[in-house]
């Protein structure tokens, strides 16, 4: 068997290594970019497709403004993700064409070196087809290789997610080793001493040295512009960014670094503004560890309107079978159940009507009265009776007092002009609402006051009787 060697073949043959490893090293990376970009276009489009979808009876029904409004919203998602998936396309294609062109390269240079040999050594002409037909399937077999590396690493970008998730750090133990008492905390107190938190560490602080004491049965209210605190105050309380907290917040004089995540987040109910159902029964939302009875659910409901509801009604997925409203009082109902003294809104009547709006304010203040409630407000007339308002201002507590004192002792105060902003009307409303509120306070503090001297002189007259 006779062979052909060339020496002078292994300088391209070198060259076509470099080309190739270097157009697909260039190629992953551009590749992997694409792919993301491609995977971050298609989850609006799917997410628009679901939400049209699921709303499609409230569409036809509000006419054809809206109905254009949907299509024309469509048309923007999907030709966002059709020129992101052409991108993709390209990338492969033009990866293709530059591996091809190279390959061609190399075999012109193998029939070149054919012509020189031929000069000084007698080559026969199928020695020659068999070389090329042979170089062909080698350089084809590394051009399938090389596509099927390149899209193996495109594709990983879902693992690449996935790793993501795993690496997440993990939050610390949900039960410490000196558990507070089970009655804990008995009283509502809570006071933050010179906390700051950021979400990561290469982020600026979004909470910036807060102090601020809330005496037990408080009724707080948080305003305060977008992004300027008011939901990373109740992350903090919450212990949803332990990495980035600093300082201190005590409930009951208890430091909450020193309680387990569980024992922390069990001891504070919270109405958030989109309420979280499950896809289970009524029962199940209201008291997923079965602790109380049923007479103890139906009293609960009750309470918030919603008797005409079995407690064996299924609930479908994140409760589209509930109005918003509805799917809010069952929030309520959960917190009226775990009865804790510490309760958070936050912005819970947003986007609900003014009668369950009205409704949940009434039952707060009924079923509340002795708790610490906080209050993020997105109506500045739900928390104008407030006992206590904070003003947030990039990450900053600006101002802190009586809604009436800040409205009537600083005229050119954060919540002053917060509320001249709803209108003139409005505002002498809600001048006149914290008036009323602050005067009632003062009154039932007097009435304290004089409750506590008369005990007072009732244990001076029995200590001098006994003398």
């Amino acid at each position: 068997m006779e062979s052909i060697l060339n020496r002078w073949m292994l300088i391209p043959i070198m060259i076509l290594v470099i080309l190739f490893f270097l157009v697909t090293k260039f190629y992953l990376g551009t590749a992997q970019s694409v792919k993301r970009l491609e995977g971050v276009t298609k989850s609006p489009l799917f997410s628009h497709i679901n939400a049209t979808l699921n709303g499609l009876p409230t569409i036809r029904s509000s006419g054809a403004g809206i109905e254009k409004m949907m299509r024309n919203k469509f048309d923007v998602l999907q030709d966002t993700h059709s020129g992101a998936w052409y991108q993709v396309l390209a990338c492969g294609t033009v990866f293709g064409i530059v591996l091809d062109t190279i390959t061609c390269l190399f075999i012109a240079c193998l029939c070149y070196s054919f012509i020189l040999i031929s000069e000084t050594d007698s080559i026969s002409g199928g020695d020659v087809g068999l070389a090329i037909s042979q170089s062909l399937i080698l350089t084809g077999g590394l051009q399938y290789g090389l596509k099927q590396i390149a899209e193996t690493f495109s594709l990983m970008t879902a693992v690449e997610r996935i790793l993501q998730y795993t690496n997440l750090p993990i939050e610390t133990t949900v039960t410490s080793d000196d558990p507070p008492p089970p009655t804990w905390p008995s009283q509502g107190q809570l006071m933050f001493k010179d906390v700051s938190m950021k979400y990561n560490k290469n982020d600026p602080f979004v909470l910036k040295n807060l102090n601020v004491s809330i005496e037990p049965g408080w009724k707080i209210g948080v305003v305060g512009r977008t992004g300027a605190g008011k939901s990373s105050l109740i992350s903090a309380l919450f212990r949803l960014f332990d990495e980035g907290l600093k300082g201190e917040i005590r409930i009951d004089g208890r430091d909450t670094s020193t309680v387990g995540l569980q024992e922390l987040r069990s001891k504070i109910s919270i109405i958030p503004q989109e309420p979280v159902l499950f896809s289970e029964s009524l029962r199940y939302n209201l008291d997923p560890f079965n602790q109380y009875d049923d007479m103890r659910l139906w009293e609960v409901l009750r309470l918030v309107e919603l008797n005409e509801i079995t407690l064996d009604h299924n609930v479908l997925y994140g409760g589209h079978n509930f109005s918003v409203g509805q799917r809010q009082l069952i929030c309520l109902a959960r917190a009226i159940l775990r009865n804790n003294r510490l309760l958070v809104l936050d912005e819970a009547t947003a986007n609900i009507d003014s009668h369950t709006d009205a409704l949940i304010q009434d039952t707060i203040r009924s079923n509340f009265r002795d708790c610490t409630v906080i209050t993020i407000a997105h109506r500045l007339n739900t928390i104008i009776d407030s006992d206590r308002i904070i003003v947030m201002e990039n990450g900053f507590i600006v101002e802190f007092g009586y809604p009436y004192e800040l409205l009537h002792d600083k005229p050119d105060g954060y919540f002053k002009q917060m509320v001249e902003k709803t209108g003139n009307q409005m505002a002498q409303n809600l001048l006149e609402q914290a008036r009323k509120a602050y005067q009632k306070n003062k009154n039932n503090r007097n009435l304290d006051l004089s409750t506590q001297s008369s005990g007072g002189s009732d244990i001076i007259i029995t200590e001098q009787s006994k003398l």
